[in-house]
């Protein structure tokens, strides 16, 4: 750490207020993404859902958002950073107020389904508007976010600065059982969607007043040139760094699906992405049926275990330092430290065995699972700014997080039809001893196809 702080003052520290802001963004995203969960056990009790009317709900926000996010990697690669995430945070915060409306929305497309043979509750019909619209947005802050940190980090720095801004899922998960239930009970359900997607708006000020390339802001003077030249150091990409034009430069995703690490950085996000939506849109669920806990009651658990993800997301990205101090590339040592904190989340399966003792011991332990996988998302993402050049990060984190969309889904519908069986027939505790069993191993077996595709560092030159 005294290295750390010795660098920060030599040369500035302007990279950590980019960071600062991408902490924020996600923050906001995921405070957006979870008021709906959190309202769920209100909202199915108003209007009657179903676990599967509301895995419909889910898997509506998951589908749109897996193909969204592919071309939004896209759009923010070819529009550039600056403009593309002012865009993405417009588009979620105004989805996410929308839901407010979603009763009278659902009262006008219900009918236009239903010609075509769909036929869902008017309120469920209303949601699922909500949550596409709120998908197209959100699929732009990982694809640009991961682009930023490769365009202001050094290599050796990345993770740490990935794992800082991937904790704002956290602080956005723990901020809305905080919150959200409250604003309901005093204002209305319709309220809380309103001021929460109020926040994103003001974001985009900051954002335009402090962000652009470190190219122009060294023009500007906002950073010096030791920070500019530190920036760029580790660009074994190229012998320079890229030019603008450079990074506007298209490259075709048939080029893009020919490599073997585009292939890795895709199965490692489709078999552990579906773990981290199913306990996020399904956890206070999971405390209604199993604790019979809801409303401001389950503010504590959650607010407990989303505290443990984000020490997993801060610690997880330093985690590779470690192994780079004891002489490993980057690369090599990520994907040491990534076998680690893939065995961890194997300590899930005791959740449901153990959890008649106490609600505690599953909430503490799916806390540990969940905090392994973001120190497991803050290093898959930095596989990619290791191997590709700026110009096809997004592109590839579009790639990947389509796939780790298309996850969400499956696991989401599987989760729903299961959960329905087993409560049927007076068992619901079975249905989530079986999901919870994928959750556990899955991080093993993505860890493994991706070693398998790429057992050793090969950079890409585009």
């Amino acid at each position: 750490m005294n290295k750390f702080n010795s660098i920060n003052e030599k040369i500035g520290k302007y990279r950590w207020t980019i960071c600062g802001l991408l902490f924020f963004a996600t923050t906001i995203n995921y405070l957006d993404r979870q008021v709906l969960s959190i309202l769920q056990p209100m909202l199915s009790e108003k209007y009657g859902w179903t676990n599967s009317n509301y895995a419909d709900i889910a898997a509506a926000f998951q589908f749109c958002y897996a193909i969204a996010v592919l071309f939004a990697g896209r759009f923010i690669d070819w529009i550039g950073t600056r403009k593309g995430y002012a865009w993405a945070i417009s588009i979620w915060s105004f989805a996410a107020i929308i839901h407010a409306f979603a009763i009278g929305i659902g009262d006008a497309v219900s009918p236009v389904l239903s010609v075509v043979g769909i036929v869902l509750p008017v309120s469920v019909v209303g949601f699922m508007v909500g949550r596409i619209v709120l998908a197209v947005g959100e699929a732009g802050n990982f694809p640009a976010a991961v682009k930023t940190i490769a365009e202001w980090f050094p290599r050796k720095e990345r993770s740490l600065a990935t794992g800082i801004f991937n904790s704002g899922a956290n602080i956005g998960a723990i901020v809305a059982p905080l919150t959200v239930p409250w604003i309901a009970s005093e204002f209305g359900w319709q309220t809380a969607f309103v001021i929460v997607g109020c926040i994103g708006f003001l974001w985009i000020l900051f954002w335009m007043l402090f962000y652009n390339s470190p190219k122009k802001m060294l023009t500007k003077g906002r950073i010096n040139q030791a920070e500019y030249d530190y920036i760029c150091s580790e660009n074994i990409i190229s012998e320079k760094p890229e030019t603008e034009e450079d990074e506007k430069e298209k490259t075709s995703w048939v080029k893009l699906l020919s490599y073997r690490q585009t292939w890795s950085f895709f199965f490692g996000k489709f078999m552990t992405d579906g773990v981290w939506w199913f306990f996020l849109f399904w956890l206070p669920a999971y405390l209604k049926n199993q604790y019979n806990l809801e409303g401001p009651q389950i503010t504590l658990p959650l607010t407990v275990l989303y505290s443990m993800t984000m020490v997993g997301s801060i610690c997880g990205g330093w985690f590779p330092a470690y192994f780079i101090s004891k002489g490993f590339e980057p690369y090599k040592a990520r994907m040491k430290a990534m076998l680690v904190i893939a065995a961890i989340p194997l300590l899930v399966l005791l959740a449901q065995p153990m959890g008649y003792i106490s609600m505690w011991i599953p909430i503490i332990l799916i806390g540990i699972g969940c905090s392994a996988h973001q120190a497991w998302s803050a290093n898959i993402y930095t596989t990619v700014s290791d191997m590709f050049p700026t110009k096809a990060v997004a592109s590839i984190v579009g790639i990947g997080t389509m796939a780790g969309g298309l996850s969400g889904v499956i696991v989401s519908k599987a989760a729903g039809a299961l959960f329905d069986h087993y409560e049927g027939i007076g068992h619901i505790e079975t249905g989530y001893t079986i999901v919870f069993s994928f959750c556990a191993i899955a991080y093993l077996v993505a860890w493994c196809i991706m070693k398998s595709l790429v057992p050793k560092f090969k950079p890409i030159t585009l």
